[in-house]
């Protein structure tokens, strides 16, 4: 991998977060603007079960829920453990940790800057999106996965 140009941040919290706090966090994260990439990391929810006695039969999990990330409604595919943020310069850095203060107060968090997500292509990126893709999505790419990434349009 290359040097990371854009700054990067990830957010990593003491447990895994509910829907309703993943939605107060993306609403906090998102009014602050400068964001570049936002990956949610964490286990699949898998809509039905993959294997073992009851494979094939509707998975109801109560953490897969449809939530509110600007004015776009997301289905929560997994359970969110760590965002990764890749942003345009340092300077939304701070308002972000200070959005990260006031939505996680039942809890702690950890906050670190650094080089997180892939900055070329991998093979899994290339084999899902061709040689010509675009470098916005680069490592976003979850090869179990049948669709692609979630791409929230922001104001520019």
């Amino acid at each position: 991998m290359t040097e990371a140009v854009y700054p990067q941040c990830r957010i990593v919290p003491a447990r895994f977060l509910n829907p309703e706090t993943v939605e107060a966090l993306l609403s906090r994260i998102l009014e602050v603007g400068g964001i570049r990439k936002l990956i949610l990391n964490g286990p699949r929810l898998p809509t039905t079960v993959p294997y073992g006695p009851a494979r094939g039969l509707p998975n109801p999990h109560q953490m897969r829920r449809v939530i509110r990330a600007g004015d776009q409604d997301v289905e929560l595919q997994v359970q969110v453990g760590t965002i990764l943020i890749e942003l345009e310069d340092r300077s939304f850095i701070e308002p972000i940790r200070k959005a990260c203060d006031e939505v996680f107060t039942n809890f702690t968090y950890g906050f670190s800057e650094g080089k997180f997500m892939k900055t070329q292509a991998t093979v899994s990126d290339y084999a899902k999106y061709g040689p010509d893709a675009d470098e916005v999505i680069l490592g976003t790419t979850d090869p179990k996965s049948r669709k692609g990434p979630l791409i929230i349009q922001g104001t520019k």
